[in-house]
């Protein structure tokens, strides 16, 4: 990784390579995923079935009850305990944030509200292999649970020895049902409803670009949560940071994937430099060390700018899933921050942190998206509707601008509507 002086060019081309880094899209993933959908669609739960076999050699089932019992009892006693701590505050957090139904009357016969419910049937991917985090199924169904959905499905892949942590998780957060079945054909099932799986309202959860493609795919006959791209942090930082603490924030997230993208920004030369050698030093003493070089050396970066102004601005622009401000006095450069999926401050909030044990979710919008998308949070799972009730008193009031609105737009049955009412 090379430090770059910030000049108005180097800064920029930057953000176009985090760009087009995340506008790939493989046409070829996207047909093959387009056919098992519509198998799925036609054919019902028999695709399903097929798919699970060829893909992953086990038919979809179910994990009942007893198994997730056994697998907290098989889980390492501390990743238990952090499990259950985890879920606490990840619960308490959530809670602060729920709304709930209201009303008001505006003037004397119109009384209007919202109706705030949350989603009826919720299903949770959670890959399997390498990729099955425990932490994850925490932090999707801990917020659905405190929405109010009636029914989490959780699917993961049919291998042969399921991850004991993720089950424990499923147990820890409350799940109703946890299906062994992965990959498309989960999504597909979830999307559609498939024999014993039921069709959900919401898909939330990460995956491969299979399984991102199927969500992006079913958005719309059902919701989702977002297309989650590679990993990302920025990291703001000035001279009072320590190098140490920094570089292994960066190191971090760059262990994730290949394609996760890991910048600095400072206005101190002397911090980027001893950041990049500290990086260098503990890459080798760690073990994904060689997906971290390829992230490292791909999409990682060190800008010097002329002020810490100057780095926000940039910020702005990347609109990073992770924000790290490790200055000396952090919070006074939040009134300069517009976008980021998730904000850190100070040398003692790092994004591990929030990834595991702090509390608001870690599933983060990627890839320049937290310009307009949110974190999951209960949010994700809550519906709204509208309510309107107006007396006759007050339906008359406000009749003549019904009908004159109706009219303009040339809809003479809904002036009608308001006519048969109130004959003039």
């Amino acid at each position: 990784m090379q430090i770059v002086r910030a000049d108005g060019v180097a800064e920029q081309a930057r953000i176009d390579e985090m760009k087009q880094r995340a506008a790939k899209n493989n046409a070829q993933i996207d047909r093959a995923v387009a056919d098992i959908l519509q198998d799925i669609a036609e054919n019902g739960y028999a695709a399903v079935e097929k798919y699970s076999l060829q893909f992953d050699g086990a038919a979809p089932r179910e994990i009942t009850g007893e198994e997730l019992d056994k697998a907290v009892a098989q889980c390492q006693p501390d990743v238990v305990d952090a499990l259950r701590q985890a879920e606490e505050n990840i619960r308490s957090y959530h809670e602060k944030m729920l709304v709930s139904t209201w009303e008001y009357e505006r003037r004397p016969g119109e009384r209007l509200g919202q109706l705030v419910r949350g989603l009826r049937r919720v299903g949770i991917y959670v890959p399997g292999g390498t990729a099955a985090y425990p932490s994850s199924v925490l932090m999707n169904a801990v917020p659905a649970k405190v929405a109010g959905v009636q029914e989490i499905i959780m699917v993961t892949p049919p291998t042969e020895n399921l991850n004991v942590a993720v089950l424990a998780a499923a147990r820890i957060a409350g799940v109703d049902r946890v299906i062994a079945v992965g990959g498309v054909q989960a999504i597909g099932a979830l999307a559609h409803g498939a024999g014993f799986i039921p069709r959900v309202d919401k898909i939330v959860g990460p995956g491969n670009a299979y399984v991102a493609s199927a969500k992006r795919q079913v958005f719309g006959l059902v919701d989702i949560d977002m297309i989650a791209g590679p990993s990302e942090v920025l990291v703001i930082a000035d001279k009072t940071a320590n190098p140490v603490y920094v570089a292994a924030d960066l190191l971090s997230q760059a262990e994730h994937d290949v394609l996760a993208s890991v910048t600095l920004v400072t206005d101190d030369m002397a911090l980027a430099q001893q950041v990049k050698q500290q990086a260098e030093e503990q890459m080798e003493q760690l073990e994904r060390r060689d997906i971290m070089k390829q992230s490292w050396e791909q999409f990682g970066s060190i800008l010097v700018f002329d002020s810490l102004a100057d780095a926000c601005r940039m910020g702005n622009e990347i609109a990073p899933e992770h924000l790290e401000i490790y200055t000396e006095h952090p919070r006074d450069l939040l009134p300069l921050i517009e976008n980021a999926g998730a904000i850190f401050l100070g040398g003692y909030a790092p994004e591990p942190l929030g990834d595991y044990m702090a509390g608001p979710s870690h599933v983060l919008p990627t890839s320049g998206t937290a310009r307009f998308f949110s974190p999951l949070s209960v949010d994700t799972f809550l519906k709204k509707t509208s309510l309107i009730e107006y007396t006759p008193a007050a339906l008359e009031r406000v009749s003549d601008q019904v009908i004159a609105l109706a009219r303009n737009e040339k809809l003479t049955a809904h002036a009608n509507s308001i006519l048969v009412r109130f004959p003039k």
